[in-house]
């Protein structure tokens, strides 16, 4: 008897899901063949170069096995199959002219916006969020390509990139790993909310929307129920932004308990907590709150980049997206922004080149910096130019291919990712040119691996 027979469709679904063995598509006697989401197979690369950690010896003609989706080993040498024991059918692929080294991590992405595309021809108002993670499943093949495999999205709607982060995981759609947030945590009138509509229609985004919360109380159960809707990861917006159409402006907004409150209730599930924050005021409140991160910290000084070495904050810079849309008014006005409305233009010609400046006296002062690029302002696969910014603000090449490795892991709570050690995801990309010489190597990727899958190959997407 079919499976089918014997459970309700619901359930069907809900147990294919949940086992991986069964999320192959069931397919009725004499019905063609349906696609499978591929699945990582024992696999030998023969690498030129070798970088398993920035910051470690680059080894010569080495031989990584990769098995069940995870780093088996690395050998000295180029190593055959039977050499190492495996079926000859084995694929081994010849990287023997390229610098390897682990996939890039990026910490801030809106995977399921292009651009100005959700403040634009009146998408967010119109399209459901079917739309969105249609539209993010482009942008994520486009990260991937790029040598990012694995991303944090810092705000999405809930249906869009929670879908999306599934899908990707049970291989039906190409794309990274996808820490997800969904949507953050706003006081009212914050960042977060909706602003300049008639009350109708903010009545109805705030029915919509239960993370726009007031009081202690109000925001702990902001934050357990966006845990419960699937949130991998807690952001809030603790100070005003660039882009929303407020004029309330980027300082602190939410007050020093409602911040207590949010980190204590996601860290009691287990959840990194970060922040949005522009404003001096709300760096310093989300800081001594306990926040793990800060996210563009845009106008944080000597005092407070002080405060975040002292408490062991990551600092998410997001400086790639202020070289994109312009650092004057001139640039802005002749750039991707230039329709801004009036109160966000007048926010962001106030920010002018801060960034830059920030992340300048984060380097010398030796805060903990991991790689975050907003990417959705800037477009999509453009991620590590944001390693270039780095290293133009003071960065040996090193340190800035640890922020998209091995500080991003251990930024994001992600043990498993971030080297290329035994026992660690087969998440392995290769450049055609050395980044430790020459950062901007990093623009140039030549083969994608997630998870022991290979996404591309001699610099070509593959889908099969």
């Amino acid at each position: 008897m079919r499976l089918s027979c014997l459970l309700p469709t619901g359930l069907l679904l809900a147990t294919a899901l949940s086992t991986p063995a069964l999320a192959q598509r069931i397919v009725e006697p004499g019905q063609p063949a349906q696609p499978s989401p591929r699945v990582a197979v024992p696999t030998v690369i023969h690498a030129g170069k070798l970088m398993t950690e920035p910051g470690k010896p680059v080894l010569t003609q080495a031989t990584l096995v990769t098995r069940d989706g995870k780093i088996e080993s690395v050998r000295k040498g180029y190593l055959s199959p039977a050499e190492l024991g495996l079926p000859a059918t084995a694929p081994v692929i010849d990287l023997t002219s390229k610098f390897v080294l682990p996939g890039f991590m990026d910490l801030h992405v809106h995977i399921t916006g292009s651009g100005m595309l959700s403040r634009q021809g009146g998408f967010a108002m119109r399209e459901e969020d079917a739309f969105f993670a249609l539209n993010g499943a482009a942008n994520a093949s486009v990260t991937l390509q790029a040598g990012f495999t694995t991303i944090r999205d810092l705000g999405a709607p809930n249906g869009a990139i929670f879908a999306l982060r599934d899908a990707i995981s049970f291989g039906l759609v190409p794309g990274p790993k996808i820490i997800a947030a969904g949507q953050g945590i706003s006081p009212t009138n914050g960042h977060g909310d909706s602003h300049n509509l008639k009350s109708a229609f903010l009545d109805a985004e705030a029915l919509s929307n239960p993370n726009v919360c007031d009081g202690a109380d109000d925001c702990r159960r902001a934050t357990r129920n966006q845990i419960k809707l699937g949130a991998d990861v807690i952001k809030v917006h603790v100070t005003g932004g660039v882009l929303d159409p407020s004029d309330a402006g980027t300082e602190q907004q939410f007050t020093d308990e409602e911040l207590k409150a949010i980190a204590d209730a996601g860290h009691s599930m287990g959840r990194k907590v970060t922040t949005h924050a522009h404003g001096k005021a709300g760096i310093d409140a989300a800081i001594r709150a306990g926040y793990d991160s800060i996210e563009h910290a845009m106008w944080a000084d000597e005092e407070s980049l002080r405060l975040a070495k002292a408490h062991g904050t990551y600092i998410i810079p997001t400086v790639w997206p202020i070289s994109y849309v312009g650092t004057t008014p001139e640039q802005v006005m002749k750039g991707p922004m230039r329709n801004l409305n009036p109160n966000s233009l007048a926010k962001l010609f106030k920010l002018g080149d801060q960034p830059k400046k920030m992340v300048r006296l984060a380097i010398r002062i030796g805060n903990k910096i991991a790689l975050g690029t907003d990417s959705g302002i800037a477009p999509h696969g453009t991620n590590a130019q944001e390693m270039l910014e780095y290293v133009d603000a003071g960065m040996t090449n090193v340190e800035a291919l640890k922020t998209g490795t091995v500080n991003a892991a251990e930024a994001a709570g992600l043990k498993d990712r971030g080297r290329l050690d035994p026992g660690m995801a087969a998440d392995v990309i290769a450049l055609d040119a050395d980044p430790v010489a020459d950062i901007s190597a990093v623009m140039h990727v030549d083969f994608v691996m997630r998870d022991g899958i290979v996404f591309k190959q001699a610099g070509k997407e593959v889908k099969e």
